[in-house]
């Protein structure tokens, strides 16, 4: 079964974050310079939330608050469900659908912080891994194999 470190492995292990004292302008900014749809919210090497372009139109634009004074705290969602490295791909497209979430931060037992995988992610290894076994029936079929 392929895990959430196999897409680490692949991906990489950094994780863009802001902390729950920048504002929302600043913290979109850097969202829109990295072409991200969230970004983990730190506060001392700790993950206390997850701030992401959901969080800007339901709680700022949708409530009119001014995202130049407004605290990614104050908007950001709050109860993040992590994930730990050895959890298996079809238990993380499980918990993204049933908990209507696109981004899992990765942290192990002890709390620490391996990484970030979307669906985007998840989706990319699955198209993948469906390219190579279809190519691989392919061959069988014409005895290539």
């Amino acid at each position: 079964m392929p895990t959430v470190m196999d897409i680490l492995s692949a991906k990489g292990t950094q994780v863009h974050h802001t902390t729950p004292e920048m504002t929302v302008l600043e913290a979109t900014q850097q969202m829109n310079q990295h072409k991200l749809g969230a970004l983990l919210v730190m506060d001392e090497n700790k993950v206390v939330g997850m701030f992401s372009e959901r969080d800007v139109l339901r709680r700022v634009v949708a409530e009119q608050r001014d995202p130049s004074t407004c605290l990614v705290g104050d908007v950001m969602t709050r109860d993040v469900i992590c994930i730990h490295p050895d959890a298996d791909l079809d238990e993380v497209s499980q918990i993204m659908q049933k908990k209507h979430v696109r981004h899992l931060p990765v942290c192990d037992a002890a709390g620490k912080l391996h990484g970030m995988i979307s669906i985007g992610d998840v989706n990319a290894y699955h198209a993948s891994n469906q390219k190579m076994h279809l190519q691989y029936l392919s061959d069988y079929v014409y005895g290539r194999a």
